[in-house]
């Protein structure tokens, strides 16, 4: 059989492929993100994929597949099944037709997230069957057998990865695609139409369903022993595993890969040859409050901690003091690496935005994207970041808790701005611009415009004209919906045009109505801008101009830098998009050619 390496991500689109699939759907989210545009690149002939305004209608989308008999896959980060969780828990009651398979990435120490919840209690809160995979080669077999379940027991099924698996890549034996014979549609009314006197009668059927998973588990060939040193047993499963492997090769294990239902009774007869049982797990104590629940005593949390991403050398430095077994002795010491902030890219459109919020300090209601990096210095203006939309909701809020406050004169009102990007706008930020009109809330909202999903990649969202497989779509004007349900002042600026950009801000924040402003600049990382940008359009600082006020650095532009007793330009990364020309009182930031063509005065149609 051939072997290759791939990312885990790569390797699950794979098994997919391979399984049969024939529609996968999802919202981009790191550490998921890869594995839809892997589809998407390589396996479009075979299955239809597509991006989704949210992953809730990604779920729906994924749910009516099913229901035409359609082996399906759908995607999402782990706070993404936060908003799918009314289709998906349903979905249990429903049941699959087609083979069903969500996959939750989970996201432990919060590399890209705002938070690190363990998706595992989805399965037991939903009744459905929980699969983890603990390598790469692993997720592709695995998410074979996901397909299986799903159509054996009629049943979507929860695929939970982590970010270490999702991003590690791994040598992965690789076969041919298997058709799976295309069931399609079958009625089904009273499985399907949830009214009460339905879903009760459904609700017999999952518990009957979850009986016979429990003993499907016991015989699950992913779920194994794996007898060596009896002093020490390790309960494990996904990455954990791997992790406690590696540091005690010579203890005693039972992986598991079903971890949801749990196989009891295999789980009884291990503790029952082993000494001391350990559980390792990942974040949360899901595997040892169930194996607590049995009546079997185990060590688990009370060492092993339950923030942050697990390692070997967390785990070592967990257990080492209470096993009886010697860790494996090397060192997993990593080098410090020097800390930084993160910044937004040279020549961002969305810097000049927070320049202009800071100047005239507004109280910033953010959102989830590049953009959340307004709330770090330099710039310190977003005040608020909760999850996906939640800017519009948060700055009504504010209005009517506050609202008093605009009986003031205008000079001592601080003005209440949301800034939400595109891609997020059209996730669920449209239900918090209905809200505004229909119950006539002033304010203004800033939707940051760069045509793409910037933070993950740049995917595709309705208000772009194109597809995840490059193909031609529909695009919707951000401008156009917002009169389309009630707007009254809807304005477009460039970014890149300081002055009037302010001006146009300064106004709306005044305005006693509700107004809606876009920005109108792509994403400078885009390929199609990166690869029409002109040859010379870089800015530079003339040292005897040149007072060093810092005004300049404060833009957080990371093509700036103080050197000297003076402030320099990176010339390699700035791309010229004038901001700090702009900025600087004293003039002393130059165009290096006044005759050369720059970021200001291009666009996509030069």
């Amino acid at each position: 059989m051939k072997k290759v390496l791939l990312l885990g991500n790569e390797a699950i689109a794979r098994g997919a492929w391979e399984a049969g699939v024939k529609v996968a759907v999802g919202y981009p989210g790191t550490p998921s993100t890869e594995v839809l545009e892997t589809i998407g690149k390589y396996f479009k002939n075979d299955i239809r994929a597509q991006w989704s305004p949210n992953e809730k209608v990604a779920y729906e989308v994924a749910l009516g597949a099913s229901f035409a008999g359609a082996r399906v896959l759908v995607t999402m980060k782990h706070v993404g099944l936060n908003v799918a969780a009314d289709p998906f828990v349903n979905s249990s009651l429903v049941g699959a037709w087609g083979g069903l398979v969500v996959l939750s990435a989970d996201d432990p120490n919060m590399y890209s997230s705002q938070n690190e919840q363990d998706n595992r209690y989805y399965a037991k809160f939903a009744l459905v069957p929980l699969l983890e995979p603990s390598d790469p080669a692993e997720a592709k077999e695995l998410i074979k057998e996901a397909y299986r379940i799903s159509e054996e027991f009629e049943t979507p099924v929860l695929f939970r990865t982590t970010t270490r698996i999702n991003h590690t890549v791994g040598v992965v034996p690789i076969g041919n695609r298997k058709e799976v014979p295309f069931k399609g549609y079958k009625p089904d009314v009273k499985g399907r139409v949830l009214l009460p006197v339905n879903a009760r009668k459904r609700r017999k059927v999952v518990l009957e369903r979850l009986e016979r998973l429990m003993e499907f588990s016991e015989r699950f060939p992913y779920n194994r022993t794996e007898y060596n040193d009896t002093r020490v047993g390790i309960i494990s499963s996904g990455v954990a595993y791997t992790y406690a492997k590696e540091v005690f090769p010579q203890a005693s294990f039972l992986k598991l890969t079903l971890t949801f239902p749990l196989p009891e009774n295999l789980i009884r007869e291990f503790v029952s040859r082993v000494e001391t049982v350990v559980v390792v797990e990942e974040l949360d104590p899901f595997l040892e409050e169930q194996i607590r629940a049995m009546g079997i005593d185990v060590i688990g949390k009370e060492y092993i901690p339950r923030d942050g991403e697990l390692s070997p050398q967390r785990l070592k430095e967990a257990l080492q003091e209470v096993l009886s077994l010697p860790p494996q002795e090397y060192s997993y010491d990593v080098p410090p690496v020097a800390p930084r902030f993160p910044a937004m890219c040279p020549g961002c459109p969305h810097t000049p935005i927070f320049w202009i919020l800071k100047k005239i300090r507004a109280t910033v209601m953010g959102d989830i994207g590049c953009y959340t990096l307004g709330a770090l210095p330099p710039l310190n203006t977003m005040e608020s970041t909760v999850e996906m939309g939640s800017s519009i909701g948060t700055a009504i809020g504010m209005e009517l808790a506050l609202g008093s406050t605009y009986a003031q004169p205008k000079k001592k009102r601080r003005p209440i701005v949301s800034v939400i990007g595109d891609s997020t706008f059209f996730h669920s930020g449209v239900t918090g611009l209905l809200d505004a009109v229909h119950n006539d809330h002033r304010g203004t909202i800033i939707v940051l415009n760069n045509s793409t999903t910037a933070m993950t990649g740049h995917q595709d969202h309705p208000g772009v004209p194109y597809k995840l497989d490059g193909e031609v779509a529909h695009s919707v004007s951000i401008q156009e919906l917002a009169k389309a349900v009630g707007v009254k002042h809807v304005h477009t600026v460039d970014p890149y045009d300081l002055k009037g950009t302010e001006k146009v801000i300064r106004r709306e924040v005044q305005r006693d109505e509700l107004s809606v402003i876009v920005t109108n600049r792509p994403c400078v990382l885009k390929k199609e801008v990166k690869s029409h940008l002109p040859e010379f359009v870089g800015v530079q600082v003339n040292p005897d101009k040149c007072t060093f006020c810092k005004l300049c650095l404060q833009v957080g532009c990371p093509s700036i830098y103080a050197e000297n007793g003076k402030a320099k330009i990176d010339e390699l990364s700035c791309i010229g998009c004038g901001l700090c020309v702009e900025v600087c009182p004293y003039d002393a930031i130059e165009w290096l050619d006044l005759e050369a063509p720059n970021i200001k005065n291009f666009s996509l149609q030069d």
